[in-house]
């Protein structure tokens, strides 16, 4: 099964992700970076678990890079 962040424990701090900030929501633009902390507490969340970047940027996690 493709890991796509919808489910906590397949992010994990350290990994490259591609995420959706709350301002490209409307056009989906994507930011890609590495996590430093994950900021959602629920197993799951059906738009992707929230994660900060390390370039400090807070999006919801939408594609885990390989």
């Amino acid at each position: 099964m493709e890991k796509n962040g919808k489910y906590r424990e397949d992010v994990e701090i350290g990994q490259m992700v591609d995420i959706v900030l709350k301002s490209d929501q409307r056009s989906g633009g994507l930011t890609r970076g590495q996590v430093i902390k994950i900021l959602t507490n629920s197993s799951q969340h059906p738009h992707g678990i929230k994660v900060m970047l390390d370039d400090g940027h807070v999006g919801r996690v939408q594609k885990i890079v390989t």
